[in-house]
């Protein structure tokens, strides 16, 4: 009792608890890495020794999701925790363009709107410096570039790099991102900082160091689920970036007044394994990237504060991406800590025991097609009763993940009821953040739904 006491004082007194110290955030965000693509969370194929180091020093979640099944969604939500049936950026931008399928995307906005309050927006008027470093991806004009959006510095480390100040670097591997980072954290040592690194590791294309792909092909038995060399040299070298961040948090005696976050912004993709073009696995979750199975949103979440979050710490709270901005504001002490869509995890991070979830329900929308198989389809979880709605055929899937965590026995010809009061929370969700259905496309053709238009993220 005393334990969420304590919980429930920092909440309500957040902004008075941590604004004499105004500890440094570092969110770093991976691209495309599966829940199970890090040896802490059991990979038996890839090497993360860094990434566990940083769990060990803290907390690592073991039901954290992402707010979309692909990556400018959930972008967008942890910028202004808001889900993204509510910000109608329902899909990665530019989206993938099928003129022949049955249905068309909705009207969707493809840029992350400046009317949108983000976590910068909120921490550089609580006197932070804010800085971005990696891939933005959420808004190609650079109208909508993050020096608008709240950051003072920006580099993507690529051809289209839009910089707040001259400092920019060309290149956009892992490496670079890397030293970009260690530079911005050594200037901005004597002040409150909030840096967003979004790496563009473990995206295609499948690039690594010669010696980590050679090591890999030595190792992984071709025979497993994850046996693709260069992504797992992808993973080792991500791996040694984030163990270079945290040595130099620990060198400039940082670490006790800042906050680590290691988080993706959606599933692994698989790939194309019968063709021989594979690319990782989610095992034992069901799919990956671009699904609507919990293989596409479940991602590995760590939370490392020294003398703040107890080390070597196990949550199975469920989360979701859309919660980081409510828990950065909070940590930081601003007074916009309430988002619409998310809540602040700060009591879990603090060891509280909590009388009840931190959500009732988790949702999806997701009113486009994939490469990774998904076609429009809306979802919610409640606990483990994971239930999935296709708008294509109208068909309703409902699965107990606690007892079927692959996803492989539709539970709703057999539990109807259940699962229609599921869908029906999920239809008054919708109804709640607006959502935009799918609408009937004038140019279906089914001799020709599955073909492409333009190029597509695979």
């Amino acid at each position: 009792m005393k334990r969420l006491l304590s919980s429930l004082i920092v909440l309500a007194l957040g902004s008075n608890l941590f604004a004499q110290t105004k500890p440094n955030i570092i969110l770093i965000l991976a691209d495309d890495m599966g829940w199970t693509d890090l040896s802490g969370y059991g990979s038996k194929s890839y090497e993360s020794p860094n990434i566990d180091r940083l769990a060990a020093s803290g907390m690592k979640f073991t039901k954290a999701y992402s707010a979309c099944t692909v990556c400018s969604p959930t972008r967008a939500s942890i910028m202004t925790g808001k889900a993204p049936a509510r910000l109608h950026l329902t899909d990665w931008i530019a989206g993938q363009k099928m003129p022949f399928a049955k249905l068309s995307p909705p009207d969707w906005t493809t840029h992350l709107p400046l009317e949108e309050t983000t976590i910068a927006e909120v921490l550089k008027k609580n006197g932070y410096a804010t800085g971005a470093i990696g891939k933005w991806h959420l808004g190609a004009s650079e109208k909508y570039a993050p020096e608008h959006q709240g950051f003072d510095y920006y580099s993507d480390q690529g051809s289209n790099s839009m910089p707040v100040s001259a400092t920019n670097v060309n290149g956009k591997g892992t490496k670079e991102i890397t030293d970009a980072a260690l530079k911005y954290i050594a200037e901005k040592k004597d002040r409150p900082f909030f840096l967003y690194l979004p790496f563009y590791a473990v995206h295609l294309p499948l690039q690594a160091p010669e010696a980590d792909i050679e090591y890999f092909k030595g190792k992984i038995d071709p025979k497993s689920a994850q046996n693709n060399a260069t992504y797992a040299g992808m993973v080792k070298e991500l791996d040694r970036g984030v163990g270079r961040i945290v040595d130099k948090v620990k060198e400039l005696n940082l670490a006790s007044n800042t906050l680590i976050i290691f988080i993706s912004d959606n599933g692994g993709l698989i790939g194309n394994t019968a063709k021989g073009n594979g690319i990782t696995s989610n095992l034992p979750l069901r799919d990956g990237k671009g699904s609507a199975y919990m293989g596409g949103v479940r991602v590995p979440a760590i939370f490392s504060w020294q003398g703040k979050i107890k080390p070597g710490t196990t949550s199975s709270e469920q989360i979701i991406s859309t919660d980081l901005f409510s828990t950065i504001a909070n940590i930081a002490g601003a007074k916009e800590t309430k988002s619409v869509d998310g809540t602040s995890i700060l009591p879990v991070l603090m060891g509280a025991t909590l009388k009840k979830p931190l959500h009732d329900n988790l949702y999806w929308h997701y009113p486009h097609y994939h490469n990774g198989g998904a076609t429009p389809y809306s979802g919610i979880l409640e606990g483990n009763k994971h239930l999935v709605y296709f708008y294509e055929t109208g068909k309703k899937e409902y699965y107990d993940i606690g007892s079927d965590i692959s996803e492989k026995n539709d539970l709703y010809p057999t539990h109807t009821k259940e699962a229609e009061a599921l869908y029906a929370k999920l239809q008054a969700w919708l109804a709640d953040t607006k959502a935009q259905p799918p609408v009937p496309n004038p140019k279906y053709d089914e001799s020709k739904k599955n073909q492409k238009a333009g190029g597509g993220e695979n």
